[in-house]
């Protein structure tokens, strides 16, 4: 069968511009301040120092209140001990002693109470102990500082414009249908075609 109708398509054509944001920076205005801090230089000096504590020297050769105190309480236990202990064995010598031999016991006491002192002596050096001597060491120092310079800074703050996008959107050409006849001519009544053998005849719908 003979194809009559000829269908062509019209694509839309458009043009499409894009303008993106954007944003704008104003610049600020900024100030800088600039101080100075003087320096300068520091010396310590400090010369040794000496301690010297003679509190137990002075204490060995005359003892305070308080250690001379304690010393004869600590003497009079010792002599109160030792004359208890001498009465004790006395009294025991006496006890012990039989008749006719009471004046040889008490000649025998007395002669111990008043016999001279015998033993080892000891012979000391005073004072016991030295002084006790500390010391500290010398101290030097040097502290020096340099000047110093401050910068301040003072920047404003600038402004911020947005500019915000923009599409624009163009037709150049709007879609459509193109339809074209190809076929040959129709006739009413179909015998008048008989007349036109030999013509070509376009139409277009």
């Amino acid at each position: 069968m003979e194809q009559l109708l000829e269908i062509k398509t019209i694509p839309i054509k458009y043009e499409m511009k894009v303008q993106n944001a954007s944003l704008e920076y104003q610049n600020s205005t900024a100030e800088v301040e600039i101080s100075r801090d003087k320096g300068g230089m520091k010396i310590k000096s400090r010369p040794i120092q000496l301690h010297i504590d003679t509190y137990e020297a002075r204490n060995s050769v005359v003892p305070t209140t308080k250690n001379m105190i304690a010393q004869r309480a600590q003497a009079g236990k010792n002599v109160a001990y030792s004359a208890t202990a001498n009465y004790g064995r006395e009294g025991q010598l006496l006890l012990n002693a039989k008749v006719g031999q009471g004046a040889e016991v008490l000649n025998q006491i007395f002669a111990e109470r008043t016999a001279e002192p015998t033993g080892d002596f000891v012979l000391d050096f005073l004072p016991k102990t030295g002084p006790n001597i500390q010391w500290e060491e010398p101290e030097f120092n040097i502290e020096y500082q340099m000047d110093k310079l401050n910068f301040d800074t003072k920047v404003e703050k600038g402004d911020i414009q947005f500019i915000p996008g923009d599409i624009e959107l163009s037709i150049l050409q709007y879609p459509g249908i193109e339809i074209k006849y190809v076929g040959g001519p129709l006739y009413v009544p179909p015998s008048a075609a008989e007349m036109f053998e030999g013509h070509q005849v376009d139409v277009e719908a």
